[in-house]
């Protein structure tokens, strides 16, 4: 059996030198289990200064991550061209780790652990450009109700949940289902990964709105109007129209 295979696109590769050395996950590549590989996203820039964020479009704090690294890293990696969303072949998951994106449960590292390939996409800043959500990722997943300053820890988080469940990645193989999140009936799962919430009312509780930088245009995909239209009144009304179209498609949960 082929070794699964996790490529990690940061710009800070240095990150991984530790997490990847110990525990399972180095027992796991000892044993050709897994393959990790990590990736500079700034290799994949085309300008002196490797440039890999720009500024909001529609006004805001902070910057943005541009779309074209993230787009050519994932294509360089699959060997794919432009086409404009590069083709993924199947047993492959492109995940972008965002605190916009769905919770990460055990049911989903049990799916993934089915998986050939992996490619995490570790943000930073604001955010990344909208673009590669819509059409580059195969999973928006976060880890929790909490904003961390990158996507290194969660890549970190679920390569290691992933690892864990694959066969011989554990001394005793009944340790990955005779644990939390695994071995439950329909009820007390329900009860476990659901829990009930107070009803909501303030608009701290919804996902963050989609953020978009340059180019304006990007294989075809426009930036939407309203960005550009220098309304403030008019964006701040969009963006939490958007918030709550994203949490109510990824968190809705937290719209009960």
């Amino acid at each position: 059996m082929s070794a699964m295979r996790f490529d990690i696109l940061t710009i800070f590769p240095e990150f991984f030198t530790g997490p990847l050395d110990y525990g399972i996950v180095r027992r796991a590549r000892e044993a050709g289990l897994v393959e990790t590989r990590v990736h500079d996203l700034r290799a994949f820039t085309h300008d002196r200064h490797r440039t890999v964020d720009d500024r909001p479009f529609g006004g805001g704090a902070g910057m943005v991550m541009k779309p074209e690294p993230v787009f050519e890293a994932v294509e360089s990696l699959l060997g794919t061209t432009a086409a404009p969303s590069p083709a993924v072949p199947p047993g492959t998951a492109i995940v972008l780790l965002s605190a916009a994106g769905k919770l990460f449960r055990q049911e989903t590292a049990r799916r993934f652990a089915t998986l050939d390939r992996i490619i995490l996409l570790c943000g930073r800043y604001e955010g990344v450009d909208e673009r590669v959500a819509e059409h580059l990722a195969s999973d928006e997943l976060s880890i929790g109700d909490f904003v961390l300053s990158g996507g290194e820890l969660p890549a970190a988080l679920i390569l290691d949940a992933v690892t864990r469940l694959l066969p011989g990645a554990l001394g005793n193989e009944e340790s990955a289902v005779q644990e939390s999140f695994s071995d439950l009936g329909e009820d007390a799962k329900g009860a476990r990964e659901f829990p009930s919430h107070q009803p909501l009312a303030t608009s701290h509780y919804l996902l963050d709105y989609p953020h978009y930088t340059r180019p304006q245009s990007f294989r075809g995909w426009d930036v939407p109007e309203m960005l550009l239209s220098g309304n403030h009144e008019e964006i701040r009304r969009w963006r939490r129209q958007k918030a709550f179209e994203k949490t109510q498609r990824n968190r809705p949960d937290l719209l009960a």
